[in-house]
């Protein structure tokens, strides 16, 4: 079996058994909060099999205490309408998407980059 790479991002696809993890994909929702306006809340659309890769992270002092941003990339199967707005959910942690990448448009695989934030 050959592995397809973009050489432009110098990114590998994941090999079928590297998608190990099995993450919940979240979903928005709007919830009326009583007063007029809308809550955001998230709720279960799938759950999927991922290759979650460590970007990078970094520690800092936010409100007095020490805090992290970790960058991870999110590989999975194309799912249709995924978007930013959407979140992944892993065990007890939270994925923020910040973008959605379809490497060369086939609809074959999607590179998520998030970001988690750890206190």
């Amino acid at each position: 079996m050959t592995v397809s790479s973009n050489t432009a991002a110098n990114k590998r696809w994941p090999a079928l058994g590297e998608l190990r993890h099995q993450i919940s994909v979240l979903a928005p929702v709007a919830a009326p909060d009583g007063s007029g306006g809308a809550a955001i809340t998230y709720a279960l659309q799938a759950q999927v099999f991922a290759d979650i890769r460590t970007n990078s992270g970094q520690s800092k002092l936010f409100d007095d205490r020490l805090t992290g941003d970790v960058s991870l990339s999110v590989w999975i199967r194309f799912i249709p309408g995924l978007t930013p707005d959407h979140r992944f959910g892993f065990g007890s942690r939270t994925f923020l998407i910040r973008s959605v990448i379809d490497h060369d448009g086939r609809n074959r695989f999607l590179e998520c980059l998030c970001e988690e934030f750890v206190t």
